[in-house]
């Protein structure tokens, strides 16, 4: 439950081609990796020639599937509501991918050199958790999917508490790829793992408040309390794990990603403010200026820190760009809304 592997939405169609991207960048770097290796070692001038004209053409193959992935990352239609009420879209985040995973062998082998056990008797229940592994690579976008995620989570901490001991290693790897870039990343330590499903979570929580009908109260009130927990997700995320191998879990990303959704649950509440002011009086008018004034405010902090040196290069343009014109879009409703109140109401 909460797993759906095969879903043919636009958005599962959108997450499958950038798991394709993914792993095309991973073999690119890999490719990238042997040939600059290839390149120090060599000390033929043919051999380094030819090197070299590899070299450009897998950096002009990353760059094309850098530049492809980016695009996806900017195709926020498809996750937003299909009401026909024109709405102004919400930015959301694509989730993480992994690889497949095989515990089977190392845990049998620490259950039975560490714990005294034979490994075989827990065979059902180490394969039982790598298929809740498997499941969380695809959760479905809704309630039932943030529960999946949240229970391998939970597993999680069960299993660093008695099968990861800071003086021994699994020898496993945990690979990850970067939400943004693709760029794969890989750890032993099961921080990461925990790290990544966590930022899922938050991510999740991202595309559930996107697709909401803000055109309705109910629709509001559940895509404020999604950006909400997609806020708390990413901000607990940067307070408690530190040493990220990837850019999207870096200090500088999360922080932009906190203040984004801080910026888009403002913007709701503006919504909400608009859809139950019946009045046209001159405080009601004057109060949406300042909550208007007040999401232009916090848009510019995110455009601040989408500028910035370490988040510039990294974060899509569109949504740099977007950022840009909701602010500006809001400080012109602040002095629309205040035109109003002086000028139309008694």
């Amino acid at each position: 439950q909460g797993c759906d592997p095969f879903a043919q939405t636009q958005r599962s169609k959108l997450q499958h081609r950038r798991a394709r991207i993914n792993q095309q960048i991973n073999k690119e770097m890999r490719m990238r990796a042997g040939a600059e290796n290839l390149f120090r070692a060599t000390s033929n001038h043919k051999v380094k020639e030819t090197v070299a004209l590899e070299l450009s053409y897998v950096n002009s193959n990353l760059q094309l599937l850098k530049e492809e992935l980016e695009e996806l990352n900017s195709s926020v239609d498809v996750y937003q509501n299909d009401s026909e009420s024109i709405s102004v879209p919400m930015i959301p985040l694509g989730l993480k991918e992994t690889k497949e995973l095989d515990l089977l062998v190392p845990l049998k082998d620490l259950i039975s050199e560490h714990y005294g056990e034979e490994g075989i008797l827990f065979e059902k229940e180490i394969k039982e958790f790598m298929e809740l592994r498997q499941a969380m690579r695809t959760p479905s976008r809704n309630e039932a999917g943030l529960e999946l995620l949240m229970e391998y989570y939970n597993q999680l901490y069960f299993l660093d508490s008695r099968f990861f001991p800071p003086t021994k290693s699994l020898g496993v790897f945990f690979h990850w790829y970067d939400s943004l870039t693709g760029v794969p990343s890989h750890q032993r330590a099961l921080a990461f793992e925990k790290g990544s499903v966590l930022f899922n979570i938050g991510a999740l929580h991202t595309q559930i408040g996107a697709r909401q009908d803000r055109a309705s109260l109910p629709g509001l009130n559940q895509a404020i309390d999604a950006f909400q927990k997609a806020a708390g997700a990413f901000n607990y995320l940067k307070e408690n794990f530190s040493n990220a191998p990837s850019l999207d879990m870096s200090a500088a990303s999360l922080n932009m990603l906190v203040r984004l959704m801080v910026a888009q649950v403002q913007e709701c509440v503006f919504e909400k403010m608009t859809l139950l002011c019946t009045q046209h009086d001159f405080l009601a008018r004057l109060q949406l200026a300042q909550e208007a004034a007040r999401v232009e405010e916090v848009y510019s902090l995110v455009h601040q820190t989408m500028t910035q040196a370490h988040v510039k290069d990294y974060v899509p343009f569109s949504w740099t760009t977007m950022v840009h014109v909701k602010s500006e879009h809001f400080n012109a409703l602040s002095h629309y809304f205040a035109a109003i109140a002086l000028c139309d109401c008694p």
